[in-house]
Protein backbone atom coordinates (compact mmCIF):
# COMPACT_ATOMS: atom_id res chain seq x y z
CA UNK A 1 0.00 0.00 0.00
CA UNK A 2 1.05 3.51 -0.69
CA UNK A 3 0.83 5.27 2.65
CA UNK A 4 1.63 8.94 2.84
CA UNK A 5 3.79 10.05 5.68
CA UNK A 6 2.89 13.42 7.14
CA UNK A 7 5.39 15.59 8.90
CA UNK A 8 4.65 15.69 12.61
CA UNK A 9 2.97 18.90 13.69
CA UNK A 10 3.43 20.51 17.03
CA UNK A 11 0.52 21.44 19.25
CA UNK A 12 1.24 25.09 18.53
CA UNK A 13 1.04 24.52 14.75
CA UNK A 14 -2.24 22.63 15.11
CA UNK A 15 -3.72 25.37 17.29
CA UNK A 16 -2.91 28.06 14.71
CA UNK A 17 -4.05 25.99 11.72
CA UNK A 18 -7.63 27.15 12.22
CA UNK A 19 -6.78 30.84 12.44
CA UNK A 20 -6.33 31.36 8.70
CA UNK A 21 -8.54 34.05 7.22
CA UNK A 22 -11.10 32.32 5.02
CA UNK A 23 -12.38 35.60 3.62
CA UNK A 24 -15.97 36.73 3.45
CA UNK A 25 -18.68 34.12 3.05
CA UNK A 26 -20.34 33.96 -0.37
CA UNK A 27 -24.11 34.06 0.17
CA UNK A 28 -24.98 34.85 -3.44
CA UNK A 29 -26.24 31.35 -4.22
CA UNK A 30 -29.05 31.64 -1.65
CA UNK A 31 -32.48 32.96 -2.58
CA UNK A 32 -35.33 34.40 -0.53
CA UNK A 33 -36.98 31.01 -0.07
CA UNK A 34 -33.75 29.63 1.43
CA UNK A 35 -33.67 32.31 4.11
CA UNK A 36 -37.37 31.84 4.83
CA UNK A 37 -36.80 28.11 5.10
CA UNK A 38 -34.00 28.68 7.60
CA UNK A 39 -36.27 30.92 9.70
CA UNK A 40 -39.00 28.27 9.74
CA UNK A 41 -36.38 25.67 10.67
CA UNK A 42 -35.30 27.68 13.71
CA UNK A 43 -38.94 28.22 14.67
CA UNK A 44 -39.41 24.45 14.55
CA UNK A 45 -36.23 23.92 16.57
CA UNK A 46 -37.45 26.38 19.21
CA UNK A 47 -40.81 24.56 19.42
CA UNK A 48 -39.10 21.18 19.79
CA UNK A 49 -36.78 22.56 22.48
CA UNK A 50 -39.73 24.13 24.29
CA UNK A 51 -41.58 20.81 24.10
CA UNK A 52 -38.57 18.96 25.50
CA UNK A 53 -37.94 21.53 28.24
CA UNK A 54 -41.55 21.71 29.42
CA UNK A 55 -41.96 17.93 29.33
CA UNK A 56 -38.77 16.86 31.09
CA UNK A 57 -37.69 19.89 33.13
CA UNK A 58 -41.06 21.27 34.20
CA UNK A 59 -43.00 17.99 34.00
CA UNK A 60 -45.88 19.89 32.38
CA UNK A 61 -45.82 19.59 28.60
CA UNK A 62 -47.21 22.26 26.28
CA UNK A 63 -49.47 20.49 23.79
CA UNK A 64 -49.35 23.13 21.06
CA UNK A 65 -45.59 22.87 20.48
CA UNK A 66 -45.85 19.46 18.86
CA UNK A 67 -48.48 20.58 16.34
CA UNK A 68 -46.60 23.77 15.47
CA UNK A 69 -43.34 21.82 15.04
CA UNK A 70 -45.05 19.27 12.77
CA UNK A 71 -46.55 22.02 10.63
CA UNK A 72 -43.17 23.76 10.46
CA UNK A 73 -41.68 20.50 9.21
CA UNK A 74 -44.25 20.39 6.40
CA UNK A 75 -43.32 23.94 5.39
CA UNK A 76 -39.59 23.11 5.55
CA UNK A 77 -40.01 20.11 3.26
CA UNK A 78 -41.85 22.01 0.55
CA UNK A 79 -39.71 25.16 0.73
CA UNK A 80 -36.64 22.92 0.63
CA UNK A 81 -38.05 21.40 -2.54
CA UNK A 82 -38.08 24.87 -4.09
CA UNK A 83 -34.37 25.13 -3.40
CA UNK A 84 -33.80 21.70 -4.95
CA UNK A 85 -35.68 22.70 -8.11
CA UNK A 86 -33.68 25.94 -8.41
CA UNK A 87 -30.36 24.15 -7.93
CA UNK A 88 -31.34 21.03 -9.97
CA UNK A 89 -30.72 18.85 -6.93
CA UNK A 90 -33.73 16.57 -7.02
CA UNK A 91 -32.96 12.91 -7.51
CA UNK A 92 -32.68 12.04 -11.15
CA UNK A 93 -31.44 9.19 -13.29
CA UNK A 94 -28.72 10.66 -15.46
CA UNK A 95 -27.15 7.44 -16.69
CA UNK A 96 -28.98 7.72 -20.01
CA UNK A 97 -27.59 11.22 -20.59
CA UNK A 98 -24.03 9.87 -20.41
CA UNK A 99 -24.54 7.44 -23.28
CA UNK A 100 -26.56 9.66 -25.59
CA UNK A 101 -25.01 12.19 -27.94
CA UNK A 102 -25.02 15.68 -26.44
CA UNK A 103 -27.67 17.02 -28.82
CA UNK A 104 -30.11 14.20 -28.11
CA UNK A 105 -29.39 14.45 -24.38
CA UNK A 106 -30.19 18.15 -24.49
CA UNK A 107 -33.48 17.48 -26.28
CA UNK A 108 -34.31 14.86 -23.66
CA UNK A 109 -33.59 17.37 -20.90
CA UNK A 110 -35.91 19.89 -22.56
CA UNK A 111 -38.60 17.19 -22.69
CA UNK A 112 -38.04 16.54 -18.98
CA UNK A 113 -38.35 20.29 -18.37
CA UNK A 114 -41.76 20.27 -20.10
CA UNK A 115 -42.90 17.32 -18.01
CA UNK A 116 -41.70 18.97 -14.79
CA UNK A 117 -43.46 22.23 -15.67
CA UNK A 118 -46.65 20.30 -16.39
CA UNK A 119 -46.35 18.41 -13.10
CA UNK A 120 -45.85 21.56 -11.03
CA UNK A 121 -48.67 23.32 -12.86
CA UNK A 122 -51.01 20.46 -12.04
CA UNK A 123 -49.92 20.14 -8.39
CA UNK A 124 -50.23 23.90 -7.88
CA UNK A 125 -53.77 23.78 -9.24
CA UNK A 126 -54.57 20.73 -7.06
CA UNK A 127 -53.25 22.49 -3.97
CA UNK A 128 -55.43 25.53 -4.77
CA UNK A 129 -58.46 23.26 -5.01
CA UNK A 130 -57.50 21.48 -1.77
CA UNK A 131 -57.27 24.79 0.08
CA UNK A 132 -60.73 25.73 -1.17
CA UNK A 133 -62.11 22.52 0.33
CA UNK A 134 -60.31 22.24 3.70
CA UNK A 135 -58.56 25.59 4.14
CA UNK A 136 -60.90 26.76 6.90
CA UNK A 137 -60.42 23.74 9.18
CA UNK A 138 -58.90 24.59 12.53
CA UNK A 139 -55.75 23.14 14.05
CA UNK A 140 -56.34 20.77 16.96
CA UNK A 141 -54.40 22.48 19.77
CA UNK A 142 -54.06 26.01 18.39
CA UNK A 143 -57.13 27.90 17.30
CA UNK A 144 -55.70 28.84 13.89
CA UNK A 145 -56.87 27.77 10.44
CA UNK A 146 -54.84 24.98 8.84
CA UNK A 147 -55.03 27.08 5.70
CA UNK A 148 -51.92 28.93 6.88
CA UNK A 149 -49.90 25.77 6.38
CA UNK A 150 -51.73 24.89 3.17
CA UNK A 151 -51.08 28.35 1.70
CA UNK A 152 -47.35 27.97 2.32
CA UNK A 153 -47.42 24.59 0.57
CA UNK A 154 -49.36 26.20 -2.30
CA UNK A 155 -46.78 28.99 -2.46
CA UNK A 156 -43.99 26.42 -2.49
CA UNK A 157 -45.59 24.58 -5.43
CA UNK A 158 -46.05 27.90 -7.24
CA UNK A 159 -42.38 28.74 -6.58
CA UNK A 160 -41.33 25.29 -7.82
CA UNK A 161 -43.32 25.98 -10.98
CA UNK A 162 -41.64 29.38 -11.39
CA UNK A 163 -38.17 27.91 -10.76
CA UNK A 164 -38.78 25.09 -13.24
CA UNK A 165 -39.84 27.64 -15.88
CA UNK A 166 -36.71 29.62 -15.03
CA UNK A 167 -34.60 26.46 -15.48
CA UNK A 168 -36.29 25.80 -18.84
CA UNK A 169 -35.45 29.31 -20.03
CA UNK A 170 -31.86 28.87 -18.88
CA UNK A 171 -31.69 25.54 -20.71
CA UNK A 172 -32.91 27.23 -23.90
CA UNK A 173 -30.47 30.18 -23.87
CA UNK A 174 -27.29 28.76 -22.27
CA UNK A 175 -24.73 26.44 -23.80
CA UNK A 176 -24.99 24.07 -20.84
CA UNK A 177 -28.22 22.98 -19.23
CA UNK A 178 -28.98 23.63 -15.58
CA UNK A 179 -28.40 19.94 -14.82
CA UNK A 180 -24.98 20.01 -16.49
CA UNK A 181 -24.02 23.14 -14.58
CA UNK A 182 -25.20 21.60 -11.31
CA UNK A 183 -23.26 18.38 -11.88
CA UNK A 184 -20.09 20.35 -12.65
CA UNK A 185 -20.39 22.77 -9.76
CA UNK A 186 -20.56 20.18 -6.99
CA UNK A 187 -22.29 21.02 -3.75
CA UNK A 188 -22.73 24.75 -4.32
CA UNK A 189 -25.46 24.37 -6.91
CA UNK A 190 -26.22 26.65 -9.81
Amino acid sequence: MNERQHAPASVEEMAHAFEEDAGPADLSSYAVEDWLNMAVFWLMAACVFLQFFTRYALNNSLAWTEEIAANCLVVIVFLGSVMCVRMARHIQVDLLYRFLPQRIGRLLQLLVDFIVIGFFTYTTWLMWRYIAIVGNERMVTVNLPRGYVFYTVFAAFALMLARSVQNFVRDMINEKTVREQASESGIQGV
